[in-house]
């Protein structure tokens, strides 16, 4: 039973690396397995180490680090506060905002009552010019005192016009006084950095009281949902892959278990074998990538187990109806 807790802990790419002979002797049997054409014709290999997908975890604004709420190695999940940045400017330009709104909305309410009394000074006029129109029909009042009305009258129209524009023109500073609130909120709430995603902090890049400019990262986060193994094959074998095949691993400190993974990505371009990786073939041959990525439920089941780094061998079969061996059917700890 505590042999199969090791093996948990290094199912993903946990560093506990058993005696060396040990690690060596497994993987040199299995390797010596499955190079005979004759043995395994249908399944190919190559050195990989696990990898995962990083994800810089950066501030939005310049500013200085308030506090930190992680250390390298926590695990997080989505929304989890990451760091704290400083807020003091920015909290004093959310009241200047929101006092604008409130300066926006006292405008308006004069404007209103700025229109009630022009519509008040309007029917004063509309009745004073409809009494003098009837005296100059009958001859009581001269001409001038109809024009005299009629400015009166138009020029109150005019009142309660201006008046209607200005309580629009309010209700536009009101829309763009409230737009800068949000604004600057939506800015302040940005300095409370948060993960995009369920990961584990690898790096802890900066300190309280540091500045950082705009985009700088302040951790580095393991997204534990993609863990994967990049292989190099050459064309003869990359050919007859296709994606979602599926694959196996065997890592180093386990070679007693083989891990479930599935083809992901096969590279459309050539390239030379990188250095950090030890195949059979010449490194002046050509290679393509192929990355062997490990099931979601598998790495939910493992979550806490998960690391990078470790070495180990992916395989893959160059004809998918061909049967694993033994050798290679999968074997997860119980």
């Amino acid at each position: 039973m505590v042999l199969k807790s090791l093996c948990l802990a290094a199912l993903l790419g946990v560093a506990m690396v058993p005696a060396p002979g040990h690690a060596e002797t497994g993987l040199s049997t299995l390797i010596e397995r499955f190079t005979g054409a004759t043995e395994a014709p249908s399944i190919s290999h190559s050195n990989g180490r696990i990898e995962a997908q990083t994800v810089d975890v950066a501030t939005k604004y310049a500013g200085r680090i308030d506090s930190i709420a992680v250390s390298e190695g926590d695990l997080v999940a989505a929304g989890d506060v990451i760091a704290q940045m400083e807020t003091r400017d920015t909290q004093a330009k959310l009241n200047g905002a929101k006092a604008a709104v409130l300066r926006a909305r006292a405008s308006k309410t004069l404007a209103e009552a700025t229109l009630m009394q022009a519509e008040s000074a309007l029917s004063v006029a509309q009745t004073t010019y409809e009494r003098t129109l009837k005296l100059r029909d009958s001859g009581t009042a001269p001409q001038s005192a109809l024009d005299d009305v009629t400015n009166a009258l138009n020029s109150a129209k005019a009142a309660v016009a201006m008046a209607k524009a200005q309580i629009e023109d309010a209700d536009a500073l009101i829309a763009a006084s409230e737009a800068d609130v949000e604004q600057v909120q939506i800015a302040l709430d940005d300095l409370t950095i948060t993960a995009p995603l369920r990961g584990r902090v690898l790096y802890r890049l900066h300190e309280p009281g540091e500045v950082l400019a705009a985009g700088y990262p302040v951790v580095t986060l393991l997204d534990l949902t993609n863990v994967y193994m990049n292989i190099y094959l050459p064309a003869s074998v990359v050919g007859q892959l296709t994606l979602n095949d599926e694959a196996r691993l065997v890592l180093d400190p386990i070679p007693d278990l083989v891990v479930p993974a599935r083809v992901s990505f096969i590279s459309p371009q050539s390239q030379f074998t990188p250095k950090n990786v030890e195949t059979e073939q010449q490194r002046e041959e050509l290679v393509f990538r192929v990355k062997l990525a490990v099931p979601r439920d598998l790495l939910e089941r493992y979550e806490a187990q998960i690391k990078t780094g470790v070495r180990g061998i992916g395989f893959v079969r160059t004809a998918p109806d061909a049967a694993w061996p033994d050798d290679l059917q999968v074997k997860l700890p119980e």
